[in-house]
């Protein structure tokens, strides 16, 4: 029997960005553990990449994700032109910069593993629907389960 290979893996090279929010991510793990908790995490320790970050809630009983209030970047707000603060994910209309976010939010949590989307085509596009990005997100540990995720974006 094969064992189906899991959605969203990351690529063994990403983007700067990208690289510098796993990095980030991977510094706040205490001793030998899996992944960080979600209360250790501080956006203004990193105030360069602070704008394409996002915290996302995760929810168990029904499974559900949500914007945490007032932690969506500058950025993430202007690309998806609205707010997203304390907004259910189930419940926004799905556009760019969030195509398939659901479905890598769950992979994430699943897995207990970062997983990785990439958005676009290789030429230059004008329209805000079809501009190339990536997005990594990243669990974060709390009250005995994934409770957060930490995604970050970059654009190209």
């Amino acid at each position: 029997m094969t064992i189906p290979k899991r959605p969203f893996v990351p690529p063994q090279k990403l983007e700067r960005d990208l690289v510098q929010a796993r990095t980030f991510w991977a510094g706040l793990k205490r001793r030998e553990a899996k992944m960080p908790f979600w209360d250790d995490v501080s956006l203004s320790a990193r105030p360069r990449l602070a704008g394409k970050l996002i915290l996302i809630e995760a929810f168990d009983t029904p499974v559900r994700f949500r914007c945490a209030e007032g932690v969506v970047g500058k950025e993430v707000k202007r690309q998806y032109a609205g707010d997203l603060d304390g907004v259910f994910l189930d419940e926004i209309e799905v556009r760019h910069p969030l195509q398939y976010i659901l479905s890598q939010c769950s992979a994430t949590v699943e897995s207990g593993e970062p997983t990785y989307y990439r958005h676009g085509t290789a030429g230059r596009s004008t329209s805000r629907a079809n501009k190339a990005y990536s997005r990594l997100m990243l669990p974060l540990w709390g009250q005995g389960r994934i409770a957060m995720l930490l995604g970050a974006f970059a654009w190209r």
